[in-house]
């Protein structure tokens, strides 16, 4: 595919910043011209940050309001859409913005989906039925997929590759911060104010990421004539919300088997072949196909929807758990989940020093390998034990992972060019947002199974309906036990993926530095 030239330099105002010389193409000789670096970047990154606090936070301010907002709208048979919704339109948007920010610039495509994010905050605080509600959180979800890979992508243009994983860690901080902070200020505005509040607050956040972003991130493109492929974008968001949606609805509203779910999938799968067919013939496609011709971004992409789908088993599975089995309240239910988020991240930052030294395949390795291991002795935890056992091995988890998902995005990130970067992040993301839905979709059949098999047979006296009864609690147990060893399942797999399909070295475009 031919790549028209394209330069950039980041910089802001009165900041002078000498243009880098050529890059070296020891990928490809294609590669276009990596990105001056000026020599303060604070309030750059710290506009990143912002814009990306308010896709972090959102669905986790909104998660304790549920009850005050279905209260108010009603509407509790679908209230879930207010999550699904916002994760499928991320999910489907996220391959078209990375290709729109390869060809017009990060700037333009950040500045918009901001603006389209804060305008749904909008109207969903003026929401009047749930109807409503549900619809501007997709309009949400529109710019939180182009605030999810463009930042990421900014932050990698800003810097090389020995001081990548620092940004990138504090990205990670930003999210780890979000899971606790989201719930505490929902909880607060929905109990001593109102919910409406919930989505204003995003107003204040944005606008001076808004502020930040016009005045400090400037970029100096030379413009060419591009072909913008529309009908590859509307079929892959057809293709890919047609597989969502059946993925969310599926084993809920209708039977897996049903001819509703058998439908959706075959109406995706058409979709699929048919956006395959267009992007061949386009002559510059939404997902180019040399996304699915290099080793390196093929096995990234893979072991990073492989994370999404094992994420379900601690996020989703865990609190009910903690709740139903330990007998924790629902403060101390999250704690033990949050205790992952902080070492997530701190993990995160330290991982440069490991991947700087055995590459970045041999960290993700060794950081999934433990992580497969960890997951797997969730079975070990004895019944009804001490709260402390499972939190160990959350904190555990958050450190093995830091190790794993931060290398293979600055890695892969390092394989190209400034042309192909947003197109290559957005692609990972895309990836690992698939992998959480499938993971909802599988984990959940294997629960709702487990508890169906062992509840059937349980005397009805022993289950009454005020409380979980024993056995509840050890179906409980036992189905979250199933949960963990198909996430233990998904970890060994990506494991194999990067040990028989990602390269040993992956090859790196150096920078300068």
């Amino acid at each position: 595919m031919e790549w028209c030239g394209v330069h950039t330099l980041l910089c802001t105002p009165g900041e002078g910043a000498a243009v880098s010389g050529p890059v070296e193409r020891t990928a490809r000789s294609s590669a276009a011209a990596e990105p001056a670096r000026p020599a303060r970047r604070g309030r750059i990154v710290a506009a990143l940050m912002l814009a990306m606090a308010l896709a972090a936070m959102d669905s986790t301010i909104i998660s304790t309001a549920v009850p005050q907002i279905v209260g108010d709208l009603g509407g509790l048979s679908v209230f879930s859409w207010l999550f699904s919704g916002y994760l499928l339109a991320v999910t489907v948007t996220l391959p078209v913005y990375g290709k729109l920010a390869d060809t017009f610039g990060r700037k333009p495509v950040l500045l918009a989906g901001i603006a389209l994010f804060l305008l749904g905050s909008l109207l969903c605080a003026g929401a009047w039925n749930m109807a409503s509600l549900i619809a501007f959180r997709i309009v949400q979800g529109l710019g939180g997929g182009a605030i999810q890979g463009t930042v990421q992508t900014v932050a990698a243009d800003l810097y090389g590759l020995k001081e990548r994983g620092r940004i990138q860690a504090a990205l990670s901080t930003v999210w780890a911060v979000s899971a606790i902070a989201g719930p505490l200020a929902g909880g607060f505005l929905a109990g001593y104010g109102d919910w409406r509040w919930i989505f204003l607050i995003n107003l204040p956040v944005g606008a001076a990421a808004l502020v930040l972003i016009l005045r400090h991130l400037h970029e100096n493109i030379t413009r060419t004539r591009h072909r913008i492929d529309w009908p590859g974008a509307v079929a892959l968001f057809v293709a890919g919300g047609l597989l969502l949606f059946a993925l969310v609805q599926g084993g809920i509203a209708w039977p897996w088997l049903s001819w509703q779910s058998l439908t959706l999938f075959a109406a995706s799968a058409v979709c699929t072949a048919g956006t395959v067919v267009i992007e061949r013939r386009a002559a510059e496609p939404i997902i180019p196909g040399w996304v699915w011709r290099r080793r390196v971004i093929v096995s990234v992409n893979l072991a990073l929807g492989a994370l999404g789908l094992l994420m379900i088993a601690p996020t989703v599975f865990l609190p009910t758990y903690a709740q139903t089995v330990l007998g924790l309240g629902p403060v101390a239910a999250g704690f033990v989940l949050s205790v992952m988020t902080l070492s997530w991240p701190l993990s995160a930052a330290l991982s440069s020093r490991v991947y700087l030294r055995i590459g970045f395949r041999n960290s993700a390795v060794i950081g999934m390998s433990c992580a497969t291991a960890i997951l797997a002795a969730f079975r070990l935890l004895p019944y009804g034990g001490p709260a402390w056992q499972p939190a160990l091995l959350m904190l555990l988890l958050g450190g093995a992972l830091g190790l794993f998902q931060l290398p293979l995005i600055v890695g892969v990130q390092s394989t190209v060019g400034w042309a192909e970067r947003a197109t290559t992040t957005s692609s990972v993301l895309f990836c690992r947002q698939v992998g959480q839905s499938v993971g909802a979709a599988v984990f959940g059949a294997v629960a709702n199974h487990t508890l169906v098999a062992r509840l059937g047979a349980a005397p009805a006296s022993l289950t009454p309906p005020g409380g979980a009864a024993e056995p509840v609690r050890r179906a409980v147990a036992a189905a979250v036990d199933h949960v963990y060893v198909g996430a233990a399942a998904a970890a060994g797999a990506a494991v194999l993926v990067l040990l028989f399909v990602a390269p040993r070295r992956f090859p790196v475009l150096t920078d300068g530095d």
